[in-house]
């Protein structure tokens, strides 16, 4: 499903038209981007939680020439799953 089925889904959904919507998925994004920026955690109830975890630096390799590398250092955002969401996938 991509942004613009997900929209269309919501809306449909909720009740609500397409660009409100819009308007409420992109203000998630938004919100959930600065929060996760400053170093804060998401927790939604049922569904699941965003948090950041921190990836050290290290040496990598160039699957082309076998060369060494240095991977940089750098936030990753995970998202673990609600007991909810789980149930509803499995």
């Amino acid at each position: 499903m991509n942004k613009a089925e997900l929209i269309d889904a919501m809306a449909s959904e909720g009740g609500i038209s397409k660009a409100d919507a819009k308007k409420a998925l992109d203000g998630f994004v938004a919100v959930t981007g600065k929060a996760l920026k400053k170093g804060d955690r998401i927790s939604l109830v049922g569904f699941g939680s965003f948090s950041i975890s921190k990836r050290s630096a290290r040496t990598g390799r160039n699957p082309q020439t076998g060369k060494e590398i240095k991977i940089a250092a750098k936030n990753v955002v995970k998202f673990k799953a609600g007991a909810d969401l789980q149930g509803k996938v499995n």
